[in-house]
């Protein structure tokens, strides 16, 4: 199952990207009064844990540095409804997935099932120590094919998502260590110029790379040594494992329809940079 897992996240991914890529749900959350990008971002994403701190927020998430949750919650629910914000995502995102797909496959019988098979996946794990699972499956499942594909394509994300910070706390990797490993995987050398954290601070970034040297996982000149190269791969495998329960709910030949169907749909999307 752990095969099945890595492939569905490679399927789904592309279609819970539009949230963060496309410009309909930033868009929506806008129109809402959210002053910035990240304030919508989360506003929305947080909304199903209820209100919150700004420390429950930074230690759901895990991977933001300290003070960033805290910069927009609670004071983007001030004036704004949690509930107003989910429901803008939830628009703006099935509204992107819409226009790239077309009329034509955005209607077809093929996403409606795609969409189900997704659902039974998604409401079928257990919740216990998924936080951000758990926070998804207490929303109303949509009723609209698109977006019910989408919203049960995010609750396996955060499905997922909430496996992956189990692996980094049991690995002892940080959420900034965290993206420090996924820039040296990805190729980017010097990791600091990785997007998710260029902006910190130079002393920070500084002493996470040290910190990160003392532990032989990286060498001096920031790059992978073969046990960052390994403990890399053992949190991939684990998230991988993590994240096999929901398609158990699925027979194997539901697994392959389901494969089958969304290859198209996640093609399109990829090709269109989910945006």
């Amino acid at each position: 199952m752990t095969h099945i897992a890595r492939r569905m996240f490679e399927l789904l991914e592309p279609i819970c990207l539009v949230t963060f890529l496309a410009d309909e749900s930033n868009e929506e959350l806008a129109a809402l009064g959210h002053r910035t990008y990240w304030d919508g971002y989360f506003a929305s994403r947080a909304a199903p844990l209820g209100r919150v701190p700004a420390q429950v927020v930074h230690a759901a998430f895990y991977s933001f540095a300290d003070g960033e949750a805290a910069r927009h919650i609670p004071s983007a629910w001030e004036t704004i409804p949690p509930e107003a914000s989910v429901a803008a995502r939830e628009r703006g995102s099935a509204a992107s997935v819409r226009r790239i797909l077309g009329d034509g496959p955005a209607g077809s019988p093929g996403l409606v099932r795609a969409a189900d098979l997704t659902a039974k996946a998604a409401t079928n794990a257990p919740t216990e120590g998924r936080v951000m699972y758990a926070g998804m499956r207490g929303l109303p499942v949509p009723g609209d094919p698109v977006a019910r594909l989408w919203h049960c394509a995010t609750m396996l994300r955060e499905h997922r998502g909430d496996g992956h910070v189990a692996a980094l706390v049991g690995a002892r990797v940080g959420g900034t260590e965290a993206h420090v490993l996924d820039a040296l995987a990805q190729g980017i050398h010097p990791p600091e110029s990785f997007g998710r954290i260029h902006h910190l601070p130079k002393e920070r970034l500084a002493a996470v790379m040290d910190g990160l040297r003392e532990r032989g996982l990286v060498d001096a000149d920031g790059r992978f040594t073969e046990a960052g190269r390994a403990t890399k791969q053992r949190i991939e495998d684990l998230t991988d494992e993590l994240a096999a329960a929901p398609y158990e709910a699925l027979s194997p030949a539901e697994l392959d329809e389901l494969v089958a169907l969304l290859e198209p749909i996640s093609a399109k999307l990829v090709g269109a940079g989910s945006q």
